[in-house]
């Protein structure tokens, strides 16, 4: 129940964000759902995969690359959902970090990572 708490936040989150952000389409509300959960896939598979084959260069940035690595994830989530497009790489890192502080502020407000 709280996966599905989660998914529903961070699509309602990717619809706000795409709302408020320049460069950023989502042309249906479905596509909002379909998108967190593409996010979802790619941040559980995707993203540690890269992570490990990455280290050397995250070390030498003292782990900014992460940042690179989560407008990457934005991009390959543009490529996989149809009705959602995302003009740029800038873009891309703009959308994952603004994504990132409106789903940690519903979380917050839904108290979704609370201990029970």
């Amino acid at each position: 129940m709280k996966f599905i708490l989660k998914l529903i936040i961070s699509a309602v989150g990717v619809i706000l964000v795409a709302k408020l952000l320049p460069g950023v389409t989502l042309n249906t509300y479905l596509a909002g759902l379909l998108v967190a959960i593409v996010l979802a896939f790619l941040n559980n598979v995707v993203k540690p995969i890269l992570t490990v084959l990455t280290i050397p260069i995250t070390i030498v940035t003292l782990g900014l690359f992460l940042i690179v690595l989560n407008g990457i994830i934005i991009l390959f989530a543009d490529k996989l959902v149809d009705d959602f497009k995302v003009n740029g790489f800038f873009t891309a890192l703009i959308f994952s970090f603004i994504l990132s502080i409106v789903t940690g502020i519903l979380n917050f407000i839904f108290k979704v990572n609370k201990e029970d």
